[in-house]
């Protein structure tokens, strides 16, 4: 003789769908805050990579001006940079040299709105551009040649060339080389980057040319 079997054909109650309404609900809003997490973190390291890449680049253009310093391109035998050719300043820097025949005078500073400027003057004309924004500090220490031997002075006697010196102490002195550190905060106006550290550059140039 076959059993009869007794099927439960009373379904799901409301309260087991509202239990797993809510359960789904949770693990949908929790993958949905991961992803908001996500995207928010990989737009915060996009912006940190491209303000590492402005910083650079307005450090190559920097260094590149510098190593001028003093050139003398001799295709108008009557213009030479004349004069000093680097004025020293702790936040602020004034190449000269040469370029096309004509005298070229470069002025590096940050202004009141935390840019970094660069100002030109070649021949008669002048122009000015920020390079970067967001500029915390532009710092500048200077080597100098007292014994005029060509080589930056070791002015403790340490027998380690790392005597770098402020405008103050520099004055009057042969400069032959320049220490930049240039220093740039995050982004205004993004919540999301307060909590990320200015990221500062260092590099040094020895003018070539003198």
């Amino acid at each position: 003789m076959k059993k009869k079997i007794k099927l439960n054909r009373k379904g799901i109650t409301l309260i087991e769908l509202l239990v797993a309404l809510v359960l789904g609900a949770l693990l949908v809003g929790g993958i949905y805050r991961l992803f908001v997490s996500q995207n928010r973190a990989y737009a915060v390291q996009d912006q940190v990579v491209d303000m590492q890449q402005n910083i650079r680049g307005a450090m190559e253009i920097l260094i590149r001006d510098l190593r001028m310093t003093g050139c003398d391109d001799d295709t108008t035998p009557g213009i030479t940079p004349g004069g000093t050719p680097i004025i020293v300043g702790d936040h602020t820097v004034t190449t000269r040299f040469e370029r096309g025949g004509a005298l070229c005078v470069v002025q590096y500073w940050v202004d009141g709105n935390s840019n970094l400027m660069r100002q030109q003057t070649l021949g008669a004309v002048t122009t000015s551009e920020a390079l970067l924004g967001n500029v915390n500090a532009l710092t500048l220490t200077y080597g100098v040649d007292v014994d005029e031997d060509g080589a930056m002075d070791d002015l403790n006697g340490n027998n380690i060339v790392d005597d770098w010196v402020n405008a103050a102490s520099a004055g009057g002195l042969k400069v032959i080389s320049v220490h930049v550190t240039l220093t740039v905060g995050p982004p205004q106006g993004n919540p999301d980057l307060q909590n990320v550290s200015p990221r500062s550059l260092i590099s040094a140039v020895t003018f070539r040319n003198l």
